[in-house]
């Protein structure tokens, strides 16, 4: 009897009902980049800390230099202020040179811009006078303390994502440590008795493990922490004793292979083992595999491993194909990070980052039944475009001739993105319109707006 298949957005939800974020930890500004707040964070103090000056020029009292507006005004320089430094207090009639940001002294309380004087900017000794040739008012060119934070003023929510400018903002107010979620640590865990290490010369019947690689450069792309990366044997015993050492230093375990019916497919006869006391599965794992109503990546799998320490450590089994291994974690493992690691889940109905949408510059055969995820990138409209398709819309084809072949892992650099495909439909048309799914990708520099 054939067994039905789950719709890919019923598995995501089984998957995720069993996770929560991992419990806060208390870190430095320096490791919290990229982390989620625990808590709200109130200034310690406020910002600007003092009455600062927001400009390189002259301290002065504003009275003392009100006739500049219709004639210079001379004034005796009493001393230097730069940033930094605790000024004297400023005498009636007199100026002090002052840099950008440093204390305005007590009893002034305007700057004239240097620009206004008849010195020149730069380094240099202080004049002995200076010749005011623009008026100022009180305030001028000041900024006063606490204009930007009061103490006790919220600065950051909790449930923000600590980004550079955040990190930055929590410093400003007075805060060394911040209390985050932490970054979930992944064990990776690949099987086939058909792998071999990269480079290596080939046997027969072997082929090189590119899942390890593809699977620790798509957890750090998705900003978890890489534990032990594993080959375990196609046994169910061999599976089970490599997810128990993994599982010692990981929030999540991720395998790949052995998920489907084969005779030798260890994760679903460590599955079929589960609550066989004398068995492979013991009373510590607890594995169960189904088949999910999409393409690539129908066999999934799932469960937990109890660690040393008493934790019910989760997992979640891939196919061992890469293209499937690849849209597997971005609609299923990329969602179940961004939940143990405290973010907000802003993904599609089918678990990826919601990237945009594009039209289909070719046709191509669909699954009914089956959700299907094609690796595409992006190309040049059709010659013959299709009647009513707006202008300026974005067209995409499959990465490879084949399309979403589960084993053609050279064609993935070239993916820019996952299309989409409805269950309902059996194939896509030429200026179809496709949801897209975002890949993930090493940080770099932003593109330069054009000029």
């Amino acid at each position: 009897m054939t067994e039905p298949m789950l719709p890919p957005d019923e598995y995501l939800a089984r998957v995720l009902a069993a996770l929560t974020p991992l419990a806060p930890v208390e870190v430095s500004l320096g490791h919290a980049h990229g982390l989620v707040l625990t808590e709200d964070v109130r200034a310690a103090v406020p910002v600007p800390p003092w009455t600062n000056s927001a400009m390189d020029g002259y301290a002065v009292r504003a009275a003392d230099v009100a006739g500049a507006a219709t004639a210079p005004v001379a004034l005796p320089v009493a001393g230097d202020v730069p940033a930094g430094t605790v000024p004297g207090p400023l005498t009636a009639r007199t100026a002090q040179r002052i840099m950008t940001g440093a204390m305005l002294p007590e009893g002034a309380d305007a700057v004239v811009r240097v620009e206004d004087t008849d010195q020149a900017p730069g380094a240099g000794p202080p004049p002995a006078r200076v010749e005011v040739r623009a008026a100022v008012v009180p305030g001028d060119n000041v900024r006063r303390a606490g204009e930007d934070v009061g103490v006790g003023d919220q600065v950051l929510r909790a449930g923000t994502v600590l980004k550079a400018t955040a990190v930055s903002a929590a410093a400003s107010v007075g805060r060394s440590t911040v209390r985050v979620v932490p970054r979930p640590r992944v064990g990776v865990v690949v099987t086939g008795a058909e792998l071999a290490d990269a480079g290596r010369d080939l046997a027969a019947g072997t082929i090189p493990d590119s899942n390890s690689l593809l699977l620790a450069g798509l957890v750090a792309e998705h900003g978890a922490r890489l534990g032990t990366v594993s080959r375990a044997a196609d046994t169910p015993a061999a599976l089970a004793a490599t997810l128990r050492a993994a599982a010692a230093d990981a929030d999540l375990l991720v395998t790949s292979g052995g998920v489907s019916v084969g005779a030798f497919d260890p994760f679903t006869a460590l599955a079929a083992a589960r609550g066989q006391a004398d068995g492979p599965a013991g009373d510590d794992v607890e594995l169960a595999t189904v088949k999910v109503a999409m393409q690539p990546g129908k066999p999934q799998g799932y469960g937990t491993v109890r660690a040393q320490d008493g934790r019910r450590v989760p997992v979640i089994g891939l196919p061992g194909n890469p293209v499937s291994v690849l849209v597997s974690f971005t609609t299923i493992v990329a969602p179940a990070l961004a939940r143990l690691a405290g973010h907000e889940l802003n993904v599609s109905r089918d678990g990826g980052a919601l990237m945009a949408t594009a039209r289909a510059a070719v046709g191509w055969h669909s699954p009914r039944g089956r959700r299907q995820h094609v690796p595409v990138r992006f190309v040049a409209p059709p010659q013959q475009r299709p009647a009513g398709v707006e202008n300026g819309a974005a067209w995409v084809a499959p990465s490879h001739r084949l399309g979403s072949g589960s084993h053609l892992v050279a064609s993935l650099p070239a993916a820019q993105a996952l299309a989409v495909v409805e269950a309902d439909a059996d194939g896509v048309d030429v200026g179809d319109q496709l949801r897209l799914l975002a890949l993930s990708a090493p940080a770099g520099p932003l593109p330069h707006p054009a000029q």
